[in-house]
């Protein structure tokens, strides 16, 4: 087996065993940024920095893997590569603007250095399937899969960056935290968690891969507990008045 194939197969593999002990650890630790700002973790940088460059990856990197892959120059190989290089310019590049004088707390540079790192592996792994390993030739099922995923993708996409843009309006007017409301955040406390947890669906869909299910186990690994965690600070900081029936992430459910 030719080395980088090799190591992306056993890649692949790592996908689904680094996601339960990432759930697992993820109960009891929540990452030090944004509402669970804590001291104890080194230096910090401005969360719009820490987010452009942790962030960054998606999209050098992949825009320097792609052109090397076999498929580089076929039509389903470069729309399909699309979606994700769309994500992750709005994260990589129009969020952070977005967040400028929104934040005051810092982002720590230990946990911008292990989400650089992630997206750095993630960024192969997708990019290499897209451009190297699918078949497009021998699946006929590709444009419906494609169809159905990019619907699902687009849809997570809206409620995420929807979500996001209501948290930093909420920020902006200033007076602490408040609970959001309206839209989405009626059904859950964090539907910009759900709206990507979707995504991921969606881009698994797209796919129709093992590496885009294990992006998505991972995403839910990662994303869910610290839904549960913003859940429980709403709930704390504001007692009786945060509305009974919100689930965290899951509406009607969890």
């Amino acid at each position: 087996m030719p080395s980088d194939q090799a190591f992306f197969h056993y890649s692949v593999i790592s996908y689904f065993l680094i996601a339960p002990p990432t759930f697992i650890s993820c109960q009891f630790t929540t990452a030090p940024y944004g509402k669970h700002h804590r001291k104890g973790w080194g230096p910090t940088i401005p969360p719009p920095l820490a987010w452009f460059l942790m962030e960054s990856p998606t999209l050098w990197f992949t825009l320097l893997l792609f052109p090397l892959g076999q498929h580089r120059s076929d039509p389903k190989s470069i729309i399909l590569i699309t979606p994700f290089i769309f994500h992750y310019f709005h994260r990589t590049i129009i969020y952070p603007l977005r967040l400028r004088r929104k934040l005051s707390n810092g982002y720590p540079i230990s946990v911008a250095l292990m989400a650089f790192t992630f997206n750095l592996f993630n960024s192969y792994l997708q990019t290499r399937w897209v451009s190297e390993y699918a078949d497009y030739r021998a699946d006929e099922w590709f444009w419906w899969r494609f169809c159905v995923g990019l619907a699902v993708f687009l849809g997570g996409m809206a409620v995420n960056v929807k979500s996001d843009m209501e948290l930093m309006k909420l920020k902006s007017a200033g007076g602490g935290y408040k609970i959001p409301r309206g839209g989405f955040f009626e059904l859950v406390s964090c539907p910009n968690y759900s709206g990507e947890i979707v995504e991921w669906l969606g881009w698994g869909l797209m796919t129709g891969s093992w590496v885009g299910l294990g992006f998505f186990v991972y995403t839910c690994a990662n994303l869910v507990p610290r839904a549960r965690a913003n859940h429980k600070w709403y709930m704390e900081k504001f007692g009786e008045d945060y509305p009974k029936g919100r689930k965290a992430v899951i509406p009607f459910v969890y």
